[in-house]
């Protein structure tokens, strides 16, 4: 006689088929874990109960694949049901044995028992036009079959079965996305993604076909193979895994032809409890600066992937990590593919961002090589940490840093900067560019090197907009080397160069006429030693920054407020004083001609090449 489901299991049972599973495979691993869970309930059983003669090597789940029938049997010899179980966990969705058990044993002895909802089982129906399962409890001589086609209801009656255990048999729906799970790879490839770790071994006949000797014809033999690896690489005790069979672990998981540079393997109990295994990679993947690459550490319960890629556990400059986190203290949703809103989530992705960091830190201390490897990498992820989070993360952040430096052009930190500087020194300077190089050349850099200061390189776009946020560092203010108020004069020189401002103030005059609003003033410096003239700017908007601002493909345009700087030991100084007194039409073209020349050094565009070119050949020509 057909029994009806319940009204509320009727519309779970619809809603389980058409939404709350996003992914047809994972029916699978939805009864792989129920068949686990019966075998540890067993298991447990038979560690107090003498009778029950089984092992824990004698416990196995086996598939089968019947693509004549188009059926799918999954089958275990765990603790079974009778008539009252089937009825009470088959017929009402949601009624969880497995929890049930939990709370039965958990003030006893700790298991862990995968199954929380009860509902994983009919995900079947994503796949079956009808489901039989036929099963024997351990203390039985009778066995029961419950057959269903859905919500039409279900039937339960006596049959006969030699062993214990539970058989469940899906009949596949028509369809050609239904027949790929009666291929052998489809479901092995099921299994190794998704219970790979089920502690049970997962067994199937597989069907191997070899070429006949001295023939051209063919042979088939079928043998029963274990699908499963079982025993998880991050469970296994640290010393007693070789960096062999990380590295392998990390090319077979992550998919990524090179070592990884550096393994976090880390096991913490407490409030909540969890196992990971993370990698930092040698290399950026190829994605990795797009929208398409996605962030994540794949999530295991109990040995069950869960999410491929949870994004919550991996702080944003962090994302260059891979690896897992496998726990069962967290909060999944029905479908058992979602996270609920969790403090332990919460409490794990915390814990994870510090021992990422500690980790970091203690590479840049103890293997300085491949930390700089590791920058050269991901660095920029560290800066945008700092950038994006307005801040809020420098001190997690700031001493990750490098940079280059006119010391040696090698990479230093920020504290180690620090410990470089004179006693007298108060600020941070730095100078931004294209490359280390060009940054060498620029000739406000040259004139503080003259003096002894070292100055850091900023070559990413981002890093000036870092030192900004930043602002200073153990108290030492960050200054732009191109900034109007760098100024290392004593007062006696700063008097001189005030007077010879006032002098040739008339002769700024007309040059700023003819630059218009380009430059916001003219004027003398001792800044520079060989080079004539270079430009620098005053205001929170530096010229490098108006450079990458409006190297962007967005409408918004900004301008620093620049000032173009003359030499005021340099020759060029008497050549205008000159022109000023002799020629005054030629102190515009050497005007413009200098302009041009101070934006090429600072890595500018000139808007005018043709008419720049033009007056050099004069002038060149005379």
């Amino acid at each position: 006689m057909k029994k009806q489901f319940k009204a509320e299991s009727k519309k779970l049972l619809d809603l389980m088929i058409h939404s709350i599973y996003t992914n047809q495979e994972i029916f699978l691993r939805e009864l792989i874990s129920n068949a686990s869970d019966a075998i540890d309930k067993l298991y447990y059983l038979s560690l107090t109960n003498k009778e029950i003669k089984l092992k824990k090597k004698d416990f196995k789940i086996t598939l089968a694949i019947d693509k004549k029938a188009r059926t799918l049997t999954i089958t275990d010899n765990g603790i079974g049901m009778n008539q009252e179980e089937l009825e009470e966990n088959l017929g009402t969705i949601a009624k969880s044995g497995s929890s049930l058990f939990k709370e039965a044993m958990e003030k006893k002895k700790n298991i862990d028992i995968i199954g929380q909802f009860g509902v994983g089982f009919y995900s079947s129906f994503m796949v079956a036009s009808s489901v039989s399962v036929t099963s024997r409890k351990y203390d039985s001589e009778k066995a029961y079959t419950w057959i269903s086609s859905g919500v039409d209801g279900y039937q339960i009656k006596e049959s006969k079965k030699d062993t214990i255990g539970t058989e469940i048999v899906l009949t596949l729906k028509e369809g050609e996305e239904y027949d790929s799970f009666l291929e052998e790879y489809i479901i092995r490839k099921i299994v190794k993604k998704y219970s790979d770790y089920i502690s049970y071994p997962i067994t199937m006949n597989v069907t191997h076909r070899h070429k006949k000797e001295n023939s051209e014809e063919y042979e088939e033999h079928t043998e029963e193979e274990t699908l499963n690896s079982m025993i998880p690489l991050w469970k296994k005790e640290k010393k007693e895994i070789k960096e062999e069979e990380y590295q392998q672990f990390y090319h077979d998981k992550f998919f990524d032809y090179e070592d990884s540079l550096h393994t976090i393997h880390s096991s913490v109990e407490g409030k909540c409890t969890y196992t990971t295994l993370l990698y930092i990679p040698s290399h950026a993947p190829y994605d990795f600066y797009t929208k398409e690459y996605e962030k994540g550490l794949q999530l295991y319960a109990n040995g069950v992937l869960i999410m491929e890629k949870c994004k919550e556990l991996l702080p944003d400059y962090y994302s260059f990590v891979k690896g897992l986190v496998d726990t069962s203290d967290l909060s999944l949703n029905i479908s058992r593919e979602m996270l609920q809103q969790d403090k332990n989530l919460e409490l794990i992705a915390q814990n994870i961002e510090k021992k990422i960091q500690k980790e970091l830190t203690t590479m840049l201390k103890e293997d300085r090589e491949k930390y700089e490897k590791f920058f050269t990498a991901f660095g920029m992820q560290l800066k945008f940490g700092i950038y994006n989070s307005y801040g809020m993360k420098k001190e997690e952040l700031q001493d990750l840093l490098l940079f280059p430096s006119s010391k040696e052009k090698k990479f230093v930190t920020l504290q180690e900067y620090v410990s470089h500087m004179p006693e007298k020194q108060d600020k941070i300077y730095y100078a931004c560019g294209e490359t280390v190089d060009k940054i060498d050349l620029l000739p406000q850099v040259e004139a503080l090197k003259e003096k002894g200061y070292e100055v850091l390189y900023f070559t990413d776009y981002v890093d000036e907009f870092v030192a900004q946020v930043l602002n200073r560092y153990q108290e030492k203010e960050f200054v732009n080397v191109a900034d109007s108020q760098v100024d290392l004069d004593t007062e006696e020189e700063k008097k001189e160069l005030a007077k010879q401002n006032e002098e040739l103030k008339d002769i700024f005059t007309i040059m700023k006429d003819t630059l218009k609003d380009q430059v916001s003033d003219i004027r003398l410096t001792h800044r520079l030693k060989n080079h004539p003239v270079c430009l620098t700017s005053e205001g929170n908007v530096s010229l490098e920054m108006e450079k990458v601002i409006n190297a962007m493909p967005t409408d918004e345009k900004i301008k620093a407020k620049a000032i173009l700087e003359i030499n005021a030991n340099h020759e060029i100084r008497k050549k205008l004083e000159t022109l000023y007194h002799e020629n005054p039409s030629e102190l515009e073209k050497y005007t413009k001609i200098l302009y041009a020349q101070a934006r090429l050094i600072e890595g500018l565009p000139i808007e005018n090449p043709t008419e720049i070119s033009n007056l050099v050949c004069e002038v060149i020509a005379r």
